[in-house]
Parts: structure tokens; sequence; C-alpha cells
């Protein structure tokens, strides 16, 4: 069982919809190429405007990448703040480059993204740690997650999730992932995203002991079922 902020546990594995935002509106990624990102308006997304969005999709969990701010282009504050209510929790990527960059914000809980955090991850205070993937390995370092994950458990952060920004939106699966091999590197919370499309990958996640799933295109695609996003959990 987890336990998030302002919410009750959730038992089982936690589910998780991801929500890009770009320009002020949800956009649909794909293999992390963010120049060729377009405004989210299919699947079971009517309105790209972020609480229009949430609203209308109804989930319990919510992650939330601020592209701009990631990109050192802007800020997407005001739209975390509108659709941070209206959920259980709120994971939301800021692009955090320090600690000053953490968003207090009752039900959100802060993702330092190692693309983004620096070389001294143990400055942060809390919050979980995302180790954005790129062909396999840790950006910008070139490390191997794994061993990521081993350095994580004698950090502060409260949890961590893999991010796997190659497989973002594509539909992958999750064929080369070696997923018991990070579970057994870590202690604590671990999340996964990026490729999850299916039902088998889900299931195959929580076989191996993850503790939560960021889908998006899975749910839009109609392969993973609304009604589990809504639950916000796997069982």
């Amino acid at each position: 069982m987890i336990f998030y902020p302002n919410s009750d546990y959730v038992s089982g594995m936690q589910l998780i919809l991801a929500m890009d935002l770009k320009d002020g509106v949800v956009v649909h990624g794909s293999r992390g190429d963010r120049a060729g990102y377009r405004p989210l308006t299919w699947g079971s997304a009517p309105s790209a405007v972020p609480a229009e969005f949430v609203r209308s999709i109804r989930p319990c969990f919510i992650y939330i990448a601020d592209l701009d701010r990631i990109e050192h282009s802007g800020d997407n504050t005001g739209g975390i703040s509108a659709c941070a209510p209206l959920v259980s929790a709120c994971y939301v990527d800021r692009g955090c480059r320090s600690p000053a960059d953490l968003l207090a914000m009752d039900r959100v809980i802060n993702i330092i993204g190692t693309e983004t955090a620096g070389d001294d991850l143990g400055r942060y205070p809390g919050g979980y740690l995302s180790i954005d993937l790129r062909n396999g390995r840790v950006i910008p370092s070139g490390a191997d997650p794994v061993r990521v994950l081993e350095s994580a458990r004698h950090m502060a952060f409260d949890g961590c999730l893999v991010l796997n920004i190659s497989s973002v939106g594509t539909e992958c699966g999750l064929a080369e992932q070696p997923l018991e091999q990070m579970r057994d590197a870590y202690d604590r919370p671990l999340l996964y995203g990026g490729g999850v499309a299916t039902m088998h990958d889900l299931e195959r996640l929580y076989e191996a002991g993850f503790d939560g799933a960021v889908v998006a295109t899975g749910l839009h695609r109609g392969t993973i079922p609304l009604d589990l996003i809504r639950r916000g959990s796997l069982c």
C-alpha cells in the first residue's frame, strides 16, 4: 500500500494518467521529439485545456510534465494549479534544476528528473527521482539505470520513477526492460512510465513488483480501460 498527500491509501499497483503540458495545453508526445508534439484532442480527450481534460477523464492520479519549464521556454504552473485539486495526487516534473524549483502546492508530489536536476542529486530533500532514459541509458549522464537506482537508496527521495522517454507514445511495450533488476535495486516505491500500452504490460510491471505505472496512449487508444484510470489501481 502507498500513501499519498490528502488522500486515503490505494492498494495494488497505482495507475497514473500522464499529461504533457506545452504552451498551456495538453499535448501528445512520441519518442521525446518535443518539437513535434501536438495538442491532444483525440481518444479520451475532448479538450486539450488541462483542467477540462482532467474533468472529462476523471483520473484518480495524474503525472504532469511541464515541457516548457523542462526546456526553459515557458511555465505551465497555472495549468498545474488548476488540475491538482481535481485528483487525489498530482505528480509534477517541472524541470527542477535546484531545490528552489520544487513546487509547494496541495496534492502535488514533486518529480525531480535526471534530465534537468544536475549532478548532485543528494541536495534534493524529497519528492520522486525520475530516472529519465534514452536508449536504455540515463540522461544526460549515460549511466546504467540499475546503478542509479542503487545510489538513490541512500538519498532523501520518497520514491523513484523510471521514465523511458524513448518509448513515450510509441505503444512499444516493455520487451527489453530489466524490470526485475530495477525493482531489486531500489527499496522504496518505484513507478514506471514510457511504452506502457496494454493490460499485459501492466500485469508484467505488477508481477515485477512495481508500485505504479504512468500511462497515456494506451488509454487514448482504448487498450487500457478508462475505469482503471478512474479507480487509480490495477487491483
